[in-house]
């Protein structure tokens, strides 16, 4: 099965450029419900995969014994911007517990937002890997391994027990055997899952419907789930697709976005996970075709639809800000033989 067109972009009167795509609906008891192209397809999930990452964190006790909030779990299943609410967070994290900036293994980046870069160029401070999108997610994992007296330079190895903890975890919500998961390194140095999209799906259904689960992996996903939707601007930040989409859905869903076109949503109300690749890595089109699988799922009021309009159809603009096109989703999600 091969990807299909998802989402075209238009400018003016013409469709100047399309993206294909690959999406499953998935429950909890592994039922593929929907699809479109082929949810057989193994991807990266990149930071998609966070909330999955952060469960040892939570299972460990490392977090009970570093005092993390909801803010704090959030930011650990964060890309974020690198607003001052995030890496004044992150640093907070890692003081708890007793480590510091230069322990963090992710790499430097310039902040996403534009405004965080702006003042850090003004303040003349360097710039450090706590700026780095995925220092949260890297300061939870410092937490575990300090938590569990393992080695702090090394955490972010696959043979650590931090990464192997979290393959196990991986594993057991995707349903994919530990060997048979594809690993590669991710953009931040720490190991990559590879899975099928229909398992990525199925591991964000099981978080979002978990009465199934052990108590005590029960009892870390709803923690992490919540802290999520409680505190979606930990997630990403100002205008990112993830904190608008879980502020607007008011707690009943929580979401996260991957590199190269990867989203993933969780539905606590009916239990479905919902997993999609744009297969040409371009992120543009992400929130499009979410937004219109909830749509045609019939799990959007009128409201939340008008609130998440600008992600549903984003606006092509050019440099003086004036709309000159936008992208619309084109697809049909077909209902698996299986759930007909």
């Amino acid at each position: 099965m091969t990807a299909e067109k998802v989402v075209e972009v238009s400018r003016g009167t013409l469709v100047e450029s399309l993206h294909r795509g690959h999406i499953a609906v998935v429950n909890a008891h592994k039922e593929l419900l929907y699809s479109v192209g082929d949810p057989q397809k193994v991807i990266y999930a990149r930071s998609s995969m966070k909330p999955l990452q952060a469960i040892p964190l939570v299972e460990t006790g490392a977090a009970d014994r570093y005092g993390f909030d909801a803010a704090d779990l959030s930011l650990a299943c964060a890309s974020h911007n690198g607003e001052g609410q995030h890496t004044e967070r992150v640093q907070a994290i890692l003081a708890r517990t007793g480590l510091a900036i230069d322990n963090l293994r992710c790499g430097t980046h310039n902040p996403k937002w534009e405004a965080a870069y702006e003042a850090l160029i003004k303040s003349g401070e360097p710039l450090t890997a706590v700026y780095n999108n995925c220092s949260g997610k890297h300061s939870g994992m410092l937490a575990t391994a300090k938590h569990m007296d393992e080695s702090t330079e090394d955490y972010y190895k696959l043979g650590h027990p931090v990464q192997q903890r979290i393959l196990a975890a991986i594993s057991d919500l995707t349903e994919v055997p530990a060997d048979k998961i594809v690993i590669g390194i991710d953009g931040c140095g720490v190991p990559v899952h590879g899975v099928p999209i229909e398992n990525l799906a199925l591991s964000f259904a099981k978080m979002a419907d978990p009465g199934d689960l052990p108590e005590k992996r029960r009892n870390a996903v709803e923690k992490i789930t919540a802290a999520m939707a409680a505190e979606p601007e930990m997630v990403g930040g100002t205008a990112r697709f993830c904190t608008d989409f879980m502020r607007i859905m008011g707690g009943r869903m929580f979401a996260k976005a991957g590199a190269e076109g990867v989203y993933c949503i969780g539905d606590k109300e009916t239990g479905l996970g919902i997993a999609l690749k744009i297969e040409d890595g371009n992120a543009r089109a992400t929130s499009a075709v979410a937004v219109e699988v909830l749509s045609q799922l019939g799990l959007l009021t009128e409201a939340q639809k008008e609130g998440l309009r600008d992600y549903h159809y984003p606006p092509l603009e050019n440099a003086r800000k004036e709309k000159v096109g936008e992208l619309s989703p084109v697809f049909t999600l077909k209902q698996a033989a299986a759930s007909r």
